[in-house]
């Protein structure tokens, strides 16, 4: 059985779906792993180290996918990619699916199979294979040190004979696993931080990692979770509520990190221009939500700018492509548990059993058509 890693492609992503070290446990399920030439090279990874682990180097991704079994990508192939991968195929990734659609039908009918990791179930079993978590986690830490480098005051408090220097104020807007991931990093920088999230349990989270809890607590905000453990869309009286708060919040901090999410929909703009307008110069906006169209109103997906009172807003989008060695250490981990969760060892080969929870989850084509509750075209419309 062959299995296929390709090269990214999409502009900005710079990370790969295997290492060196998950190669080499690949290799030991029986499998053959083709890695396209430079798949690895934005994540310090070279041929060398790839061949020595055991794959073979295609030269392109049509070699690569040339009569492979699985396919293992970091986001959804462009189309020229996905022609290419053989009918049948087990295609494992990050699908997209909510922002195209139309691509599910084509993939339906070229007959590839998909398992779309970033619908994975927010249950015990699939944390280890969760690679929104360990992909937000590093997201996290890694929108405060670009938030250190663009501050120009520093973070810790510092005590000199000249004079001291004050720690900054550090605000995160939401607390899933980027937004704490930034508090304990902002925590450890030595910056006073707080943050706010509409579900409740966030609450006691943000408060045992040493930060200040800022939010509307009423009868709606009981109920904000969602079963997958997602932020559910506020009601037009929340968000209201919220703005109120976030007017006076925002305005006295040097720091704001956003990173709220509502899966599949865009990102709630929390921050308004308003608001931007009352920060002092040089205070730093981070938006981790800048691909689902950013938690700010001042935003620019994509690009970094700075307003006309001299805030930084980064809107840089993928953030965890900005840490590529850890980002596909740890993504290539997730794909190979998955994969050695279906294993059958005495087959040597995958098998996505209907019934259990993660495949109904991730599976988004099967055997031809869209199987997905929620992509099947007569319940999608």
């Amino acid at each position: 059985m062959r299995l296929a890693v390709l090269k990214e492609r999409r502009e900005g992503e710079t990370r790969v779906a295997a290492t060196p070290e998950t190669v080499k446990k690949l290799v030991g399920l029986g499998l053959t792993v083709a890695v396209e030439t430079g798949a690895g090279a934005q994540a310090s990874i070279p041929d060398q180290e790839f061949a020595a682990a055991g794959a073979e180097i295609a030269p392109n991704a049509g070699a690569a996918v040339s009569g492979a079994n699985i396919v293992f990508a970091v986001q959804m192939p462009e189309a020229t990619e996905r022609t290419q991968i053989p009918r049948g195929a087990l295609l494992v990734c990050i699908a997209g699916a909510y922002s195209d659609p139309g691509m599910l039908n084509q993939l339906a009918e070229a007959g590839v199979d998909v398992a779309a990791m970033e619908l994975l179930p927010r249950i015990t079993r699939a944390q280890s294979m969760d690679v929104l978590s360990s992909q937000a986690n590093l997201a996290g830490y890694r929108a405060v040190i670009e938030a250190a480098r663009a501050f120009d005051r520093g973070f810790p408090m510092m005590m000199t004979a000249a004079g001291t220097v004050p720690p900054a104020r550090v605000f995160v807007i939401g607390a899933g696993v980027a937004g704490l991931q930034a508090i304990a990093t902002a925590r450890r920088l030595g910056g006073i931080v707080s943050a706010t999230d509409v579900r409740p349990a966030a609450k006691e989270e943000i408060k045992s990692l040493g930060a200040s809890f800022v939010g509307v607590e009423d009868e709606e905000m009981a109920s904000a979770q969602t079963a997958g453990g997602y932020a559910r869309e506020m009601s037009e009286a929340f968000r209201q509520k919220q703005a109120a708060l976030m007017a006076t919040t925002v305005g006295k901090n040097d720091v704001i990190i956003c990173t709220a999410l509502v899966m599949g929909r865009k990102a709630p703009t929390i921050v308004t221009k308003e608001m931007v307008a009352q920060m002092r110069p040089g205070s730093v906006i981070v938006d981790i939500a800048a691909d689902a169209g950013g938690n700010c109103a001042a935003t620019v997906p994509g690009e970094s700018i700075v307003t006309e009172n001299g805030v930084k807003v980064l809107g840089y989008k993928n953030w965890p492509a900005r840490i590529p060695v850890a980002s596909s250490s740890l993504y290539a981990k997730n794909l190979l548990t998955f994969l050695n969760t279906f294993w059958d060892k005495e087959a040597k080969s995958v098998k996505l059993l209907e019934s259990d929870e993660i495949v109904q989850g991730v599976l988004l084509t099967r055997n031809g058509t869209i199987v997905h509750p929620q992509f099947i075209p007569s319940r999608a419309a």
